[in-house]
């Protein structure tokens, strides 16, 4: 498998707070990968990097051989856990704004996917409800033709309906030689997804592992582990 991101020695620290301890990890092309830990383990401070919305403390990340910069950030589509989208302004806005900023953004697609939806592309996003907001999100990273997809939380706070059409959106329109790493505490809803899970605790790396292969080895699923693990 082609290596896609590598993080080597990589620390982020907050004063005497370390958020991210040492983190060696290789993700590869092609592959979903479960990102898991409770409540202030790093998820989303090491998502954040991959994205380069944090600098390290020490060590480094390298996307497709470059160090994160931005070059990196043309092959990275990233769904932060809240939402920053101006809540006055229209879908049709976001739309465009993405079609502008980003050159792999793929406009029919976002439609068609609006459209599947019915929402109204002239609609303001405060007029939605939350689970509507939340697709409309998904759809824009989603519509980009990236190399990692990086998702905080994309199905959190939104109901069963809602979590369904998330995921099968997730599986239909993400580049399949690309990969996607998803966080969440929602493990039992994506894990029939995932090739790969992560586990992380008190921003060190517990485990890495092939999804089937932890399965198989330790007997049960990977939500039944998470929960033993960290007695949850």
């Amino acid at each position: 498998m082609e290596s896609l991101l590598e993080c080597r020695n990589l620390t982020k620290k907050y004063g005497a707070f370390t958020a991210l301890n040492n983190l060696n990890l290789t993700l590869n092309s092609g592959r979903i990968i479960g990102l898991l830990g409770p409540n202030g383990s790093g998820k989303s401070t090491l998502l954040k990097m991959i994205n380069g919305l944090l600098v390290p403390t020490h060590g480094d990340i390298k996307m497709a051989g470059s160090l994160i910069g931005p070059s990196s950030r043309e092959l990275i589509s990233y769904l932060p856990e809240r939402t920053y989208l101006p809540s006055s302004e229209t879908v049709a806005s976001f739309i465009d704004f993405f079609n502008d900023f980003y050159s792999d953004f793929d406009r029919a697609k976002a439609n068609e996917m609006l459209s599947h939806l019915s929402i109204n592309p002239k609609a303001k996003l405060k007029t939605l409800s939350k689970g509507n907001k939340e697709k409309v999100q998904l759809i824009l990273v989603m519509s980009r033709n990236a190399r990692l997809y990086c998702l905080d939380e994309p199905i959190g706070g939104v109901d069963p309906a809602a979590r369904e059409y998330i995921l099968n959106t997730i599986m239909k329109n993400y580049n399949p030689t690309a990969s996607i790493l998803i966080s969440t505490h929602l493990i039992e809803d994506i894990e029939d997804i995932l090739d790969d899970v992560i586990f992380i605790q008190n921003g060190n790396l517990i485990l890495y592992s092939p999804a089937e292969e932890l399965r198989r080895r330790e007997g049960k699923t990977v939500d039944a582990l998470f929960r033993e693990v960290f007695r949850c």
